[in-house]
């Protein structure tokens, strides 16, 4: 299965993509849309091409057949600020000029909005204040942001994107760096964001926060959509072993009841065939 149709109306998807680096081929006749409005999680195991998915809706990769599609039109036919006003992007790996302070790096994520005859605003300042109040920050304003820990500095450049206020997100593992208590409140703003209307595309590794948050998963191996749709319908056990290699059981979270995966191990999934260990 290499991907849907795009849905009607979807504002953000891809038609027959071939996507790569340089000369070497990621992903070949790519379809995927992004239902409109909701909180789609990308998972698959590594290099399966998640991130290349999330690149290329971005417009950091270009196909070299097919196109992406936005609002209606290719969007290599938009202008950087343009594309920038609709979509936010936090990258995998972001990094911030020397020298530069959280309030600084936070407030360029309002650029999209300046220009020769807009400069700076109050919005632009209750944006960036929002943002870094939302993101448990505003304490780090005037720290630099080679000064932080990992995991600070990610809520920093979450803050940034928060700050371009665009109804899209891509977010490339957003919660990297991040401990278990910040993980959970970082997917539970993106939830919030998501119940206002924002569309959120996020590449997750972690299969449980992914069924929990994700009110669309697609489901990446080898650079193809292995499956997509609501949590509860495509998550069995049966295409974790296939995508991922691991033997498991899927049973309802006990806090949400979305599904949840719990590994066997090698020991009890060799019981579970009637085999010594």
């Amino acid at each position: 299965m290499l991907g849907t149709r795009p849905a009607a109306g979807s504002r953000l998807h891809i038609d027959g993509a071939t996507i790569g680096y340089d000369k070497r081929v990621i992903a070949r006749e790519l379809s995927v849309s992004i239902p409109d409005r909701s909180f789609t999680v990308i998972v698959g195991p590594n290099a399966c091409g998640k991130s290349t998915l999330l690149r290329g809706l971005s417009r950091l990769l270009k196909p070299s057949a097919g196109q992406v599609v936005l609002d209606g039109a290719d969007i290599s036919s938009f202008k950087t600020k343009d594309v920038a006003r609709r979509i936010g992007l936090l990258p995998q790996t972001a990094i911030a000029p020397d020298g530069i302070t959280v309030a600084d790096l936070v407030a360029r994520g309002r650029y999209p909005h300046q220009g020769f005859l807009r400069q700076w605003t109050q919005a632009d300042e209750q944006a960036v204040a929002k943002a870094m109040n939302q993101t448990a920050v505003t304490d780090l304003s005037g720290r630099l942001v080679d000064e932080l820990s990992g995991g600070q500095r990610q809520r920093v450049w979450v803050a940034m994107a928060l700050a371009q206020q665009t109804d899209i997100m891509l977010l490339d593992e957003p919660t990297t760096f991040l401990d278990i208590t910040h993980q959970i409140e970082l997917l539970e703003l993106f939830t919030d964001l998501h119940h206002v209307g924002h569309t959120l595309v996020a590449v997750l590794h972690e299969l449980n926060h992914a069924a929990r948050y994700g009110t669309h998963l697609i489901v990446m191996k080898e650079g193809h959509v292995i499956a997509e749709g609501i949590p509860e319908q495509i998550v069995t056990a049966e295409l974790i072993e296939d995508v991922f290699g691991l033997r498991c059981l899927v049973v309802p979270d006990p806090v949400a009841g979305t599904p949840q995966v719990v590994p066997l191990g090698r020991e009890r999934a060799a019981r579970s065939e009637g085999k010594k260990v």
